[in-house]
């Protein structure tokens, strides 16, 4: 199982009344990757929990569950998204996510907690080129607005969060923030053994580097 939490205003779903559109809600996302009748009983407290306005907390095909939020990031809105890794859930913590929550200024946008675990979790750093093994979660400021007009206001917002949920951190960071420029000594410093690996995997396998459209490592 694994679950995300968000915060927003309520979008103008058709599986949630209409008085309850554009109202700040908290929903909870949850993911069983098993047997369906095992994950029925695992989802059940969730299910049980409070009074919810909505549920569609259903049985899915995972090609439907892997673009079920793609309907809330169309092509041509506008984004700016901040985020931390964190080692814990703490009532501090929950404040803070709170009071931004309640400070959003679009219709579009969410504060996030991202669930991680399980084989994230159970190695050390050097043995894969999968870096922050100490976090648990992620927090995520997500900014999504439609007009050029209101961009100083809604990037000033995710930043504002970011800032006061830093405190919180791990301090761990993802490598996708690189330029071009500085990308290379970056990634070297860290991933460090485990970048030497994937080149040595990629030189028996891919040596003349034709699985090269994404951010590559060479073969060596």
């Amino acid at each position: 199982m694994t679950l995300v939490a968000l915060m927003r205003p309520a979008p103008p779903a058709l599986w949630l009344p209409k008085e309850y559109h554009g109202q700040p809600i908290v929903a909870l996302l949850a993911c069983y990757s098993g047997d369906p009748k095992e994950g029925e009983l695992v989802a059940a407290p969730i299910k049980a929990f409070g009074q919810p306005i909505g549920d569609v907390l259903v049985r899915r095909p995972y090609a439907q569950m892997q673009k079920l939020l793609d309907a809330t990031q169309p092509k041509g809105r506008r984004y700016y998204w901040k985020s931390e890794y964190l080692p814990g859930i703490e009532p501090a913590l929950c404040d803070k996510a709170i009071e931004h929550a309640g400070r959003i200024r679009s219709p579009h946008s969410a504060v996030i907690l991202f669930q991680l675990g399980g084989a994230l979790n159970r190695h050390d750093d050097d043995h894969s080129a999968v870096g922050n093994r100490d976090a648990r979660y992620v927090f995520n400021a997500g900014g999504a607005w439609e007009s050029a007009e209101d961009d100083a206001a809604n990037i000033a917002w995710a930043r504002e969060a970011w800032d006061d949920l830093k405190a919180f951190s791990t301090g761990g960071t993802y490598i996708n923030f690189l330029t071009e420029d500085e990308g290379p000594e970056r990634i070297e410093a860290a991933l460090g053994p485990a970048l030497q690996r994937l080149a040595e995997i990629k030189c028996r396998w891919d040596p003349d580097n034709r699985l090269r459209v994404n951010r590559n490592i060479a073969p060596g």
